[in-house]
């Protein structure tokens, strides 16, 4: 008990300030990239501070809490790959329903290359080049693997958040219209949502709903859930439409331009769960300071949109530049090894 008393002792102040950095930072600048890999540390210190409660058992704690990483990872490709297939089934084959059973194969082919080469490389003496190239893949493969990672935990840890609901305009982001006018489950969930958040805030802020019209739509995303919003009894004068954007950024920066124009600058955005980063990312970029707040969806759905997501948040120069940095500085030592060995 002692032993375990000691261990606490050692490790509870470390992992509280781990803690107490990662909600400064995330309250502070939502946004930031580099949230998702202090959150990863954050996680790791305290898996050790979970280990640490064991005492003696310490050890083998640790033995465990790798075998059960090392079991997720090998489980991952697979639920990726049958959730591509499902998507598949379920919606269509094009590329964007895909990308997780895509992931789930390149990922379960750099594992394997890499478990592979890595039970070659063990061996002394001279190592042929190929188990040396697949070696070296499955590291590429880890690598981008820990970013994606970091990036779906940050999204979930971003939605649990607490916010005070007292905002005075909330930006409702559009999606593609049924039959050109009817507002998709996947829209409707967000709205739901916004009203969510309508009706907890004790001084009703006003609803924006922001979408522009489509070139297969009758009328405009924004006029859609407007008119969703009426039957739900939001009240005309808490409505103001933005049916002039065809993008996620331009859905900010119009409703910006509103906003700027009123009084009242406490703003929420509200889009499904896997879009509010890359909403976050986007209203840093026209200093908009707003809090995003996600709408669930399918459960099936969500892979290949949170895939989606992270391609197009880390395309843009300054993340992508820091990517290929991180790349190059995790490559250097077992790239360098390879040579010599």
């Amino acid at each position: 008990m002692q032993t375990v008393i000691e261990n606490m002792k050692d490790l509870l102040p470390i992992a509280a300030v781990f803690w107490a950095v990662l909600l400064v930072a995330v309250l502070w600048k939502p946004q930031r990239f580099r949230n998702s890999l202090l959150l990863m540390v954050t996680v790791g210190v305290t898996l050790l501070l979970i280990a640490g409660m064991f005492g003696d058992y310490m050890g083998y704690a640790l033995i465990v809490i790798f075998l059960l990483g090392v079991l997720a990872l090998l489980v991952a490709p697979i639920l990726l790959i049958i959730n591509g297939i499902y998507m598949i089934r379920r919606e269509s084959t094009s590329l964007a329903n895909v990308l997780s059973l895509l992931l789930g194969i390149v990922i379960a082919l750099g594992e394997f290359a890499m478990i592979f080469a890595f039970s070659r490389i063990m061996y002394w003496g001279g190592i042929p080049v190929i188990y040396k190239i697949l070696f070296l893949l499955g590291l590429s493969v880890f690598y981008f693997s820990f970013l994606l990672l970091g990036f779906v935990l940050y999204t979930l840890f971003i939605q649990i958040m607490p916010h005070r609901m007292n905002f005075d305009h909330v930006i409702i982001h559009g999606a593609g219209l049924l039959n050109g006018r009817e507002v998709s489950k996947l829209l409707a969930d967000r709205i739901d949502k916004a009203i969510s958040v309508y009706e907890k805030c004790e001084v009703k802020p006003v609803l924006i709903p922001s979408g522009g019209q489509g070139a297969d739509e009758d009328i405009s995303e924004a006029e859609a859930m407007a008119s969703y919003l009426r039957e739900h009894g939001i009240p005309e004068e808490h409505i103001i439409l933005e049916d002039r954007s065809t993008t996620t950024m331009e859905n900010l920066a119009n409703s910006k331009a509103i906003i700027d124009s009123r009084q009242g600058k406490r703003i929420a955005l509200v889009s499904s769960n896997y879009h509010v980063y890359r909403c976050l990312t986007y209203a840093k970029k026209i200093k908009m300071k707003c809090v995003g707040i996600g709408a669930r969806v399918a459960w099936y759905y969500w892979p290949s949109a949170l895939i989606r997501e992270f391609v197009a948040v880390f395309s843009g120069k300054k993340n992508l530049i820091f990517i290929l940095l991180g790349y190059a500085l995790f490559m250097a030592l077992p790239f360098m090894w390879m040579l010599v060995v």
